[in-house]
């Protein structure tokens, strides 16, 4: 390399670039490299804050699961009837998040890949949760029955019913137009300094901070008190307090969106490298996508079928866990005198969730040590085995409250036995653990192969990691109910089943995934 001595008629600039110094002089000859310059690093605090966004629609979605499924019945939508509405769920999943995520992966906006899509979002997940606080004032504008909310007997309220069923795909859809690109951007920011299983960790925190946040919210019943112009001739008390927190999600989303959009540095892709590595048109999008379902390592076809087997683990007590707390340990049903007994054992189960998510955001903190000292396969199986012991223990502690599911002797049985309670408590708090590593385990595993491989595609690589959660959701939704009636003891099947999956994956986990240990520093800045 010719030695550069710079004077005062040959050089004519110093320019940095991508931390690399070059002098340039008057015959336009770049003299390189004189010197480099470590690129700077995030700071931690910056990283957390980055990724707020994720705090605030894990709010709406804690909202979400506690009140909807009774608001739709005082509407009109017969029991039988409401879990269809959540079907939206998985659909969403699996439409959107691969949809999403090759877009955002291609996006060259001048605010980065990811932002545009969370932006959008979360514009629509405020809408959304608007139309389901104020559907009964809506439907009663449409045509709905004239009739005070406070009578003992209302008319059902179809247009009510159908502004909140719209207002709740819109959601769904929303929440997976937002979620697949937040978890991509921090896999994207913390690959080149911390390694991807941090950029989870932390997203997983700010789950756990918004599944705490919403619940606490959620089961507060004084949002009418402290607002009473939320009460209206068609929203009472109950609907009251629904309205007030889901607009407390829109203020706390909006706030959250704000300091994301702010803090989350990206850079903007170069449109010439989008161009190679695609072609254009909506066509072209199944085309890439198919073609990179198909062209996939197969290590990640691994990925997936661990994925798949760990969420058949998991939904049974995703559905059914206040459910159980209500049924197996308070002896309540829905409906009849002992109604009360079970909305109290609900009410329990919230607090059971609330315990959970508070041990899901400490183990958060530990996950990227212990996937660095154990590898992401250890972690992941050893979390599975935990599922299978609590689900067992969750199935035994159900036989023995129920006294085996003999009516003859639990007929006069009304609420909790206080021991059984705690132990039921315990292991709602203890779950956490797992549900840590289940919130970011898997997502940092598929961002550090996708990124060994190919450099980039985190986009992409979610939204078909997503697929794999999607489908056994869908399977559960359709099959554990049946099965719970078919054997007559309520939950119990759904947990067994769902103990017998744990295991497995637990297995499977060890044989079958790679060892990586989150710690790539590849920087995750490609889009093909």
């Amino acid at each position: 390399m010719e030695e550069v001595r710079p004077s005062e008629d040959r050089v004519v600039s110093l320019e940095i670039e991508d931390g690399v110094a070059q002098v340039k002089a008057g015959s336009d000859k770049v003299y390189e490299p004189t010197l480099l310059l470590p690129p700077k690093k995030r700071s931690l605090l910056r990283m957390f804050l980055a990724c707020m966004v994720s705090g605030g629609i894990q709010y709406g979605w804690a909202l979400q699961l506690s009140l909807l499924s009774p608001y739709a019945q005082t509407l009109g939508i017969p029991h039988q009837f409401v879990s269809l509405t959540w079907i939206c769920g998985p659909i969403a999943g699996f439409v959107m998040q691969p949809l999403v995520g090759y877009y955002s992966d291609r996006c060259t906006a001048r605010m980065g890949r990811r932002r545009p899509f969370i932006l959008a979002g979360c514009l629509i997940i405020c809408l959304s949760v608007l139309m389901i606080g104020f559907s009964a004032d809506l439907g009663r504008r449409f045509g709905d029955t004239k009739e005070h909310c406070g009578t003992t007997t209302t008319s059902p309220r179809w247009a009510a019913a159908a502004v909140y069923i719209v207002g709740f795909w819109f959601l769904d859809f929303a929440n997976n137009t937002v979620q697949g690109p937040a978890r991509a951007m921090m896999a994207d920011l913390s690959a080149g300094d911390y390694g991807p299983n941090v950029g989870q960790a932390i997203f997983a925190v700010w789950m756990a901070i918004g599944n705490i946040l919403g619940y606490t919210a959620g089961a507060n019943g004084k949002w009418h008190q402290w607002f009473p112009w939320l009460k209206t001739a068609a929203c009472c008390d109950a609907c009251a307090n629904l309205k007030g927190a889901f607009l407390t999600a829109v203020v706390l989303i909006a706030i959250s969106m704000t300091v994301t959009m702010y803090l989350a540095d990206e850079k903007q892709l170069d449109k010439a490298d989008v161009e190679a590595a695609s072609g254009r048109g909506f066509i072209s999008v199944f085309g890439d996508l198919f073609n990179s379902l198909k062209n996939m390592p197969p290590v990640m076809y691994k990925v997936l079928t661990v994925t798949f087997v760990t969420w058949l683990a998991w939904f049974p007590f995703l559905q059914y866990d206040t459910d159980w707390m209500g049924r197996e340990v308070y002896h309540g049903v829905p409906l009849g005198p002992k109604a009360d007994v079970y909305n109290e054992g609900i009410r329990e189960g919230a607090i059971g969730l609330l315990l959970c998510s508070v041990v899901l955001g400490v183990t958060s903190f530990l996950i990227p040590t212990l996937c660095r000292k154990l590898t992401s396969k250890v972690v992941w199986s050893i979390s599975n085995f935990m599922v299978f012991g609590i689900m067992t223990a969750m199935v035994i502690l159900g036989l023995v409250s129920t006294k085996g599911y003999n009516a003859s002797l639990t007929a006069g049985l009304t609420g909790p036995n206080h021991t059984i309670k705690a132990l039921a408590l315990t292991l709602f708090a203890l779950i956490g653990i797992p549900q840590a590593v289940l919130f970011s385990v898997p997502w940092a595993v598929a961002s550090e192969l996708t990124t060994q491989e190919d450099g980039g595609g985190q986009g992409l690589a979610i939204g078909v990691l997503n697929i794999a959660i999607v489908v056994p959701q869908l399977i559960i939704s359709l099959t554990a109910g049946p099965i719970d009636k078919a054997f007559g003891k309520d939950n119990t099947p759904a947990f067994g089943i769902g103990g017998a999956f744990a295991f497995i994956c637990a297995v499977l986990a060890l044989v079958l995934l790679p060892k990586t240990r989150g710690t790539s520093n590849a920087v995750m800045a490609g889009g093909h």
